[in-house]
């Protein structure tokens, strides 16, 4: 679970302690370290030093290198996933958890309202870190309590903890945000549980392409948009989602029965009668420059954000299908025939160092183990992996299929 030492984590690390404890559970405490404050070394150090008093594992993350100047606040939030991501993967564990309670919420809708892009926490969500977060998910028990009640239950219970002083500083959206609340309190209990996506199913195929039926989009804009950005962004191997207006609109002509092709996210939409196929763009890798991806032996390596590539012998290499076709043996380039043109030059190529390539998707041989992660992307991101027990089943079938 993520600790930072403020008043939220500390009373969950508390309570998630008492669980772990009746549950029989191994829980792991982590602290990040952005390297932004003076007294961030001294904060993850305060952490450990309380989890080992109850007895819990704790390691201390460290977000290196260079800080952008603009966009501070979101690269630290995407930092700090990916940081525990690696963790969470690295330990076998599939479950982070996070001490956001009903006031983020509130504070995430004012942000939004004012023109941020913060995302609205959830109670069960797959990790927005990719792809280091692919199996892992963030669990936030707490969505439906009230900072003060929590500061209250520790103050009775004789705790203290951390005051991270950005939390007052007005350059930052939140600290603003949590002003203006503090001085406005809003009325009832925010709805903290609501899933932002519509459950959309869809047909996956092995080339990482994904197939959804044209009505299932059209019936309400905003929830068709959201499952069409997601689709975009899992087909296209991404990690950033669209602009709502943008998948609005593209709803908009869908529900019209028109027939077009557009990119978007990464991904490329073929609105075909009364189908919908999404690949990836392959063009996007002439537009970013992507240089050839080494693949170390026995280590698991995504590929595009869509495939993991497992080298079994030395010297391979991992690069767009696109202009290497001819290459191909018979055998490949029959099976390739067989696939949307849309979707064979995005396919990733193996070279060796004599220059020889296959494509894996199309011939598993020996020498590259692959595995698409776009349909157990998909699932998770369109809410279809509800709990901790689904978690693990379709982890499961996915090691076994």
């Amino acid at each position: 679970m993520a600790v930072s030492g403020g008043g939220d984590s500390l009373a969950l690390l508390l309570m998630a302690n008492a669980w772990a404890a009746r549950a029989g559970r191994r829980l792991i405490a982590a602290s990040v370290d952005h390297g932004l404050q003076a007294a961030g070394a001294d904060w993850a150090a305060w952490c450990a030093r309380r989890a080992a008093a109850l007895g819990i594992e704790h390691r201390t993350l460290v977000w290196a290198g260079d800080k952008p100047s603009a966009g501070l606040p979101a690269a630290a939030r995407a930092a700090r996933h990916a940081l525990l991501a690696d963790l969470a993967r690295g330990e076998g564990a599939g479950v982070i958890l996070m001490g956001h309670t009903a006031d983020d919420v509130v504070e995430a809708a004012a942000m939004r309202a004012a023109g941020a892009t913060t995302p609205d926490p959830r109670s069960w969500s797959p990790s927005p870190a990719w792809p280091q977060g692919r199996g892992v998910f963030l669990f936030r028990p707490l969505l439906g309590a009230r900072r003060a009640a929590l500061r209250d239950w520790l103050v009775q219970r004789g705790e203290t903890w951390i005051e991270d002083p950005a939390n007052a500083d007005p350059r930052f959206a939140r600290a603003r945000a949590r002003a203006a609340l503090a001085a406005s309190p809003p009325v009832g209990q925010p709805d903290a549980n609501t899933q932002a996506c519509a459950a959309v199913s869809a047909l996956a195929t092995p080339d990482g392409t994904l197939v959804l039926a044209r009505d299932a989009l059209t019936g309400a804009v905003r929830r068709g948009a959201v499952s069409l950005a997601t689709a975009a962004v899992c087909a296209g191997g991404g990690v950033r989602a669209p602009r709502r207006d943008r998948a609005e609109r593209l709803i908009e002509r869908l529900a019209t029965g028109e027939t077009f092709t557009v990119s978007l996210a990464g991904a490329r939409i073929d609105a075909r009668n009364d189908r919908i196929v999404i690949t990836r763009e392959t063009g996007e890798y002439r537009r970013a420059g992507a240089a050839a991806q080494p693949l170390p032996v026995g280590e698991a390596v995504v590929w595009d954000g869509r495939f993991a590539l497992t080298a079994h012998r030395s010297g391979l290499t991992a690069r767009p299908l696109a202009g290497l076709m001819a290459r191909l043996d018979p055998l490949e380039s029959k099976a390739l025939a067989s696939l949307p043109a849309a979707a064979r030059g995005a396919l990733p190529a193996v070279m060796d160092k004599a220059g020889a390539v296959t494509c894996p998707i199309l011939a598993q041989g020996p020498h590259v183990r692959w595995e698409s992660l776009v349909e157990a992307r998909f699932l998770a991101a369109s809410g279809a992996v509800r709990d901790e027990e689904t978690l693990w089943r379709v982890a499961k079938a996915a090691r076994t299929s």
